[in-house]
């Protein structure tokens, strides 16, 4: 029951902001654990309750889910001093919703199971619209009956939640998500600067083909924030760049060739380089623009 679930949360990025806000309105009781203030200050005024460390929020609940930037953030939170495992019980679960390598994972779900605690690996899609409308998708690997017992938190946090499979699947899953949405970002990109370089107007161009085969997620929602001039996230570029050197190196691991993927790994890195790291993922567009010596708005800022 909600009244009786007492849930952890630790990583309140932009993502894990929204969602463990999400999981307080839900009525659970919340801990929460994160390096910046602010949002530790904003979820307490909300009702949440401060832990210190990770091992300190794992010692006052029954759940903990983590939201880090990356796979050694989150074997650190968890493994390491003052880690979760310090202070989880047998019998408890431990959620990961970050998007880090199927293989690190795998490795702590290894590394809980020792301690007698079932792990998730549940990284999720949809952006920061999604994480504040609790409409994400969230992709789910290890055991059905951890999965079961969190079900009622997932449900307040998205709306399709799919077990995809054992410990590791879900960040395959979301691995694949990825190379769908950056090779999306790309194109759009690329499709609104031929079009303005070409001498039409793209957002007329836009609205043309999405009532056809091209029409996608990306142009119904980031191509209308391009045209109004904004690139402010969203998912930032860097961890689309993060996400995608994931893929890539998983690709390698296991000798996959994705040629597309990795040009578009090139490009959000290219991002990076040209200072656009905080910007929104759509935001590659930047790169097309320097690359064509156009840019989309005539009155944007280099």
């Amino acid at each position: 029951m909600k009244e009786n679930l007492r849930v952890g949360y630790i990583g309140l990025g932009l993502m894990g902001r929204a969602m463990a806000r999400n999981i307080l309105k839900a009525g659970f009781t919340l801990v929460i654990h994160n390096r910046s203030r602010q949002a530790v200050n904003e979820l307490v005024a909300e009702g949440a309750q401060e832990a210190f460390s990770p091992a300190d929020v794992a010692n006052q609940v029954d759940v903990v889910f983590t939201n880090l930037p990356d796979s050694p953030d989150v074997e650190s939170v968890a493994l390491g001093p003052k880690g979760i495992i310090e202070s989880i019980r047998s019998g408890m679960v431990f959620v990961d919703n970050s998007t880090i390598k199927p293989a690190t994972a795998r490795y702590l779900a290894e590394q809980f199971i020792e301690v007698g605690v079932l792990a998730l690996d549940a990284p999720v899609s949809g952006g920061d619209i999604g994480a504040k409308n609790g409409t994400l998708t969230i992709m789910v690997g290890g055991p059905g009956e951890a999965l079961e017992r969190v079900m009622p938190i997932f449900r307040v946090m998205g709306k399709t939640i799919t077990h995809v499979g054992e410990s590791g699947a879900g960040q395959i899953a979301k691995a694949a998500n990825q190379i769908m949405v950056a090779a999306q970002m790309v194109a759009m990109g690329e499709l609104i600067v031929f079009a303005k370089k070409t001498g039409a107007d793209p957002q007329k161009v836009v609205e043309a083909i999405r009532g056809g085969a091209a029409q996608c997620w990306t142009l119904d929602i980031k191509a209308p924030r391009l045209f109004h001039g904004n690139r402010e996230p969203g998912f930032k570029a860097y961890m689309q760049a993060k996400d995608l050197g994931i893929v890539i190196d998983t690709a390698r691991e296991y000798g996959i060739p994705l040629p597309s993927a990795a040009v578009d790994a090139q490009l959000f890195n290219a991002m990076l380089e040209m200072g656009m790291s905080e910007l929104d993922n759509s935001a590659v567009i930047g790169v097309m623009e320097r690359l064509s010596g156009i840019r989309l708005l005539d009155d944007e800022m280099d």
